[in-house]
């Protein structure tokens, strides 16, 4: 009975959009035991994207609500679903969480190396989902754009941190993971942030703390002498930025095993070299997350479009002012938010259409009305 449950876990969880592909070896239910225990598993497959209170979840799964309630905030607290409280003091709200981004990141200070190992195994078969339309985006460290340069501000992370009235910063999961299992890169580990609601629930549930813009703007130019790579979710209002290393990253470091990387990751720039210009240092190669620089005979490196992600990493630090970000002829286009990103994701993946999505609020709020 307990496996059953959590096949039916691993379903709904593939059934949202960012996914949960199945595997042979079956570690994706090894990732599920080792999280959720039976009860949990059970109650968290009545939950959906849309955000419900206890009361209606407590409907739909047929229990008393006391012990929804209770049983909600306990999974909230171990990062296993998402919730927004209201800060007029109503009841919290409830929804399912995507596995990446989201349950995994929401284990930040809890992992265990058995957990790491199984993940390690897993993290190669979300690239099937990656692959169809991406969650993330690249956006260029500030001191690589040209001031002359056609730039949107949800395109600069100076730009989107000034924009927030809370952010949290949080230790980055993947650096955190590879430490624990004695691989660290040994980069900045606490440089997630988050902002929004996303920021409030990490504060709520002790994931990370709260800092103001000035921090923030320091936390940036730190990852950028530390060589990381800004990602922030595929959307204009961004909930995050990540601040990613090829190391440790789960996604970077996966997406070197790609042909086509910028294919996977939107970004609108790319790089381009000036050959009079190269003092053949090779700075940029080091600096290169990505691999996309193939140097040749006369050490100058050509930039391969296919793997730039736009990072500007190698931009930064180039000391003849060789390189330079340009921008993609038809950059790729940013859902509005996350939900747009989820929507276009589903239906990229083929489980939601419209007439779901319509389904789906109807089925809520009918849900809903009964419970009161």
């Amino acid at each position: 009975m307990n496996e059953e449950i959590y096949r039916r876990l691993a379903q709904h969880l593939d059934d949202l959009p960012a996914g949960y592909p199945a595997t042979e070896s079956g570690v994706e239910l090894r990732i599920l035991r080792r999280l959720f225990t039976p009860e949990e598993a059970a109650l968290a497959i009545h939950l959906t994207l849309l955000p419900e209170e206890a009361r209606v979840v407590a409907r739909r799964a047929g229990l008393p609500l006391a012990e929804v309630a209770q049983r909600l905030a306990e999974m909230e607290q171990k990062g296993l679903i998402y919730a927004k409280h209201s800060r007029s003091g109503g009841a919290p709200q409830y929804q399912a969480a995507p596995f990446v981004v989201g349950i995994w990141e929401f284990q930040v200070g809890r992992l265990t190396p058995e957990l790491v190992h199984d993940f390690e195994e897993y993290a190669p078969h979300l690239l099937q989902v990656w692959e169809k339309t991406p969650q993330l985006r690249t956006i260029p460290v500030g001191e690589s754009i040209d001031a002359q340069m056609e730039i949107m501000p949800y395109e600069q992370a100076e730009e989107i941190i000034r924009d927030q009235k809370l952010i949290v910063v949080a230790p980055c999961i993947c650096r955190q993971e590879k430490q624990l299992v004695g691989e660290g890169c040994g980069k900045p580990l606490e440089t997630c942030l988050s902002f929004g609601s996303g920021a409030a629930y990490y504060q709520r549930n002790g994931l990370g703390r709260e800092i103001d813009q000035t921090e923030a703007l320091s936390i940036l130019r730190q990852a950028n002498a530390a060589g990381l790579v800004l990602q922030p979710g595929n959307s204009k209002r961004a909930g995050f930025i990540c601040c990613c290393c090829g190391d440790c990253c789960g996604v970077l470091r996966n997406l070197k095993q790609h042909p086509q990387p910028s294919s996977v990751l939107a970004s609108a720039f790319f790089a381009k070299v000036d050959a009079e210009l190269c003092i053949s240092c090779g700075v940029c190669e080091t600096r290169c997350q990505m691999e996309a620089l193939d140097v040749y005979d006369d050490g100058v490196p050509v930039v391969n479009e296919a793997r730039c992600i736009g990072c500007g990493l190698c931009v930064t630090t180039c000391p003849s002012e060789a390189i330079v970000l340009k921008r993609k002829e038809t950059p790729p286009p940013i859902p509005a938010n996350t939900a747009m990103t989820h929507i276009q994701l589903g239906k990229a993946r083929g489980k939601m259409s419209n007439s779901d999505l319509v389904m789906l609020a109807v089925k809520s709020k009918v849900d809903r009305l009964l419970a009161k």
